[in-house]
């Protein structure tokens, strides 16, 4: 009898460790207690980079799909990943501006994202709930995106997966493409657990950055003029956008003098550029509109406070998550991405809030490595680390104290003695390279020949190497830029070029009836190539 007691006791009290440990591991991040992220199954299958996996694309009307892809629109499809096969799944097309520079370009070869769980709730591969299909338009050397994101990941930035697939349509060649993890629910549970917080896309442009943010984007719109003997984007005039009822008055003062101007420089909006405005959420519609988990008003009211907070340069360790921010400006400034928030569209990136605090995630990189612009590639390999963009606090917080600089530099030295000391960093490319060129040999539908691949291939080598050299001499304080030679940054392909072949276009290719360049004069059409 008494030993009966003594048993019930002993389970009552093992019942309540129980209780006890899971409730912490369930809460232990608001009580500061780390949580390890999640492992994920589909980590070691479809995004291991030791070789090229396979996708085929099994769907009953391959060629309606293509021709309505501008719609954006999810279809039914089968799709067979490494022999393993997904059914009912949803695919559509993606990115906006590209969509139609594909389609104007002759091909049909656009990028899609696959959504798993499309048609079937709770369906996924492995874990993984949205797979984006890279195209690798605008870059000859198929892998921009792939050495960012290896670079991000390797540094401990939050980031996409990625790896090579070779996509087969109903077991027909179609390509190579790069296989990125979508930043959507399986992303923040891999790297923030179940308490994710808040993810966001903030995007105030007419094009790019977000499905149907380019449905009425029309390149007619814009007339160009030539002084030069290649087209860049930087002639693309500003695109200013307010938020309705916004009057751009009454921003928080810059530390050291000059107010903080309305955000309506370059092509972005004042949110978008992660200022803050005032405290009412309609003034934010180009963060709050783009969330991509649901938010509450006490999401919205946390997150202009966290806006505050770093515009006016106060309280950074609880507005910021300091290491991770840093580490992603590292990465994200060495591999100059003029397409970004750094640039002059200032878009493809997330925001993620968790307790208030903020960080960056990449999204992007295609046009990395200085050929967004596609031009001087001296002013690309000299690109200064320490430029303050005073009306981008995400990225002018770290000049605002010579503490977050110090570490900024600290962590910059960590990184090119990483890649650079041992010749890492050239060796992933030699390994990369020589992995995926028998494919790329194969492959039916790319934006350039298996000759510009190579010449490519040397050109990104070439320009790690010399930008390597001139963030160290940064890093010294010697201000002497790196000469760069004849290195020809649209062999990498660039906006310029559009991604397709031959590089860039020739100016008299692109006149129009009086002279000057015109899209509208195209007929909608992209020139030939000489």
């Amino acid at each position: 009898m008494s030993t009966n007691k003594h048993i019930d006791k002993i389970c009552i009290i093992v019942v309540a460790i129980t209780l006890i440990i899971t409730i912490l591991f369930m809460n232990g991040s608001s009580i500061g207690i780390a949580i390890a992220d999640r492992v994920m199954g589909y980590e070691t299958r479809l995004f291991s980079t030791d070789r090229v996996h396979t996708i085929d694309i099994v769907m009953n009307d391959w060629d309606s799909f293509i021709a309505t892809c501008e719609n954006e629109e999810y279809e039914v499809c089968n799709v067979i990943i490494d022999g393993e096969k997904c059914k009912n799944v949803g695919i559509r097309a993606k990115g906006n501006t590209s969509l139609s520079s594909v389609k104007s370009m002759g091909s049909e070869r656009y990028s899609v994202k696959i959504e798993f769980d499309q048609y079937e709730k709770g369906e996924n591969y492995h874990g993984l709930d949205k797979l984006c299909l890279n195209n690798l338009s605008q870059d000859n050397t198929m892998m921009k995106d792939y050495l960012s994101y290896v670079m991000m990941n390797d540094f401990g930035v939050d980031s996409p997966l990625c790896s090579y697939a070779y996509v087969t349509v109903n077991g027909e060649d179609w390509g190579l493409y790069l296989a990125v993890e979508g930043i959507e629910d399986s992303f923040l549970e891999r790297n923030y657990g179940s308490n994710a917080g808040e993810l966001y896309k903030p995007d105030s442009m007419n094009f790019g950055g977000g499905r149907g943010n380019g449905k009425d984007f029309d390149m007619g719109d814009f007339d160009f003029d030539f002084d030069s003997d290649s087209f860049e984007f930087e002639q693309m005039p500003p695109m200013p956008q307010r938020p309705e009822g916004f009057d751009g008055q009454n921003m928080p003062q810059i530390p050291g003098g000059g107010q903080m101007p309305g955000g309506f420089g370059g092509m972005g909006s004042a949110d978008v550029k992660l200022q803050y405005i005032d405290d009412d959420p309609d003034s934010y519609p180009n963060i709050f509109d783009s969330a991509k988990t649901d938010v509450s008003k006490a999401d919205k009211k946390r997150l202009i406070s966290s806006l505050k907070n770093l515009s006016e340069y106060t309280d950074l360790e609880n507005t910021l998550d300091i290491d991770e921010v840093l580490r992603y400006f590292v990465v994200h400034n060495f591999v100059v991405n003029g397409d970004s928030y750094t640039g002059s569209m200032i878009h493809n990136y997330y925001l993620h809030e968790s307790g208030g605090k903020l960080a960056m995630i990449p999204w992007d990189y295609n046009l990395a490595f200085g050929t967004f612009q596609g031009g001087n590639a001296s002013n690309a390999i000299n690109d200064s680390i320490d430029e303050v963009l005073s009306d981008r606090p995400m990225q002018a917080w770290i000049f605002s104290d010579e503490q977050y600089t110090n570490q900024y530099h600290a962590l910059y030295s960590e990184f090119i003695e990483k890649w650079f000391a041992n010749g890492e960093l050239e060796k992933l490319i030699a390994d990369t390279a020589e992995m995926i060129r028998p494919y790329v040999e194969k492959d039916p539908t790319k934006f350039c020949t298996a000759e510009e691949f190579d010449a490519g291939v040397q050109t990104i080598k070439q320009f790690v190497s010399l930008r390597a050299e001139a963030v160290s001499r940064q890093l010294s304080g010697n201000t002497t830029a790196v000469e760069t030679g004849d290195l020809n940054l649209s062999t990498m392909g660039s906006m310029g070029g559009m991604g397709g072949k031959g590089g860039q276009f020739d100016r008299d290719d692109m006149k129009g009836k009086d002279g000057q360049f015109d899209w509208k004069d195209m007929d909608g059409k992209m020139p030939e190539r000489k």
